[in-house]
């Protein structure tokens, strides 16, 4: 066993030398590149909701301004209803008077004439307020429309990250229990898998059933082409022991999460373009390192599967 060990130590040795520190410095320039990456997607996330929480309370004024203007249509057509009758009244009473008074006509005349142009000023004014409302309406309808757009566009996402979901739970159904779990949050689907799956302590050389595991997410991801993929390597905080081009926990989780990527690669069906790999070391942990049960938890790849947003994008640029 002892023997095992030290030929172990040695080939670890032997590989952590072949890498340069140009390479190490790749990947730190990689992660920070990742890192900005997700903070994008993660702004682009809080522009959609901020978008629609714009628009519906742009609808909500829309439906105020109509429904004043509504009201204000009807209180002039009682107005000009009123005034109409009144000079109905007005002109009977005019030829009852012109029979007896010519004073009585003079003045019944100008009275006419009064009310005349009150009644003409307030059609006019009723046509205006028409034309407006008739406005006010079209762009209520066009705004709703586009609202409806937009929320019929994040819920079709929504259930299509929900049937990912579930090829992916059915695909790696034979893992879950075993330090593997997906679940579906924020618009996202997250695959978690416990190093325990996947790593011995304090390699990075993936295991048989952890291989397997990760080829049978790579199915589903190859028939999800619309999906990008990052990859997320965790620790624990017990600091990294070995020796060679891995010197902490950061090295060791990028050195994770880039072996997921690389079993991925090997689908010629995945496009590389939407695989990304990132190391967080032990500062995204998922239970306290207080326990060797927390820490085990903390000790994970999460593979992190996101709609592309593009055609959500342009709905918002047309709006």
């Amino acid at each position: 066993m002892l023997r095992n060990i030290i030929l172990g130590i040695a080939c670890i040795s032997l590989v952590s030398s072949c890498v340069s520190s140009k390479v190490y410095k790749d990947l730190e320039s990689r992660y920070h590149s990742l890192k900005e990456e997700r903070d994008t997607l993660a702004g682009k996330n809080q522009e959609l909701e901020t978008a629609k929480n714009r628009l519906e309370n742009e609808l909500s004024a829309l439906q105020k301004a109509y429904d004043d203007a509504v009201a204000e249509r009807d209180r002039l057509q009682r107005e000009y209803t009123a005034a109409k009758n009144n000079l109905e009244n007005l002109q009977e009473s005019y030829d009852a008077l012109e029979k007896n008074s010519s004073t009585a006509i003079a003045e019944n005349s100008k009275k006419n004439r009064e009310l005349l142009a009150e009644l003409e000023a307030k059609e006019n004014a009723l046509a205006e307020e028409s034309a407006r409302l008739d406005a006010l309406k079209k762009q209520l309808e066009t705004r709703s429309r586009r609202v409806d757009e937009l929320e019929s566009l994040i819920a079709s996402k929504d259930a299509a990250m929900q049937k990912l979901k579930d090829a992916v739970s059915r695909a790696l159904l034979d893992f879950e229990g075993n330090g593997l779990t997906v679940e579906q949050r924020d618009g996202k689907v997250y695959v978690s898998m416990e190093n325990k799956l996947l790593f011995e302590s304090g390699s990075w050389a993936v295991g048989a059933e952890g291989r397997r595991a990760v080829v049978e997410l790579g199915k589903v991801l190859a028939q999800n082409p619309d999906i990008s993929v990052l990859i997320e390597g965790h620790t624990d905080n017990v600091p990294y022991r070995g020796s060679g081009q891995v010197k902490d926990n950061w090295d060791l989780s990028t050195k994770r999460a880039t072996a997921i990527v690389q079993i991925l690669r090997e689908n010629a069906n995945i496009n590389p373009q939407n695989l990304t790999a990132a190391g967080r070391s032990e500062y995204a942990p998922v239970a306290p390192n207080t326990t060797p049960e927390g820490k085990a938890k903390n000790r994970r790849i999460e593979v992190i599967l996101t709609p592309k947003l593009d055609e959500v994008s342009r709905l918002l640029n047309e709006i």
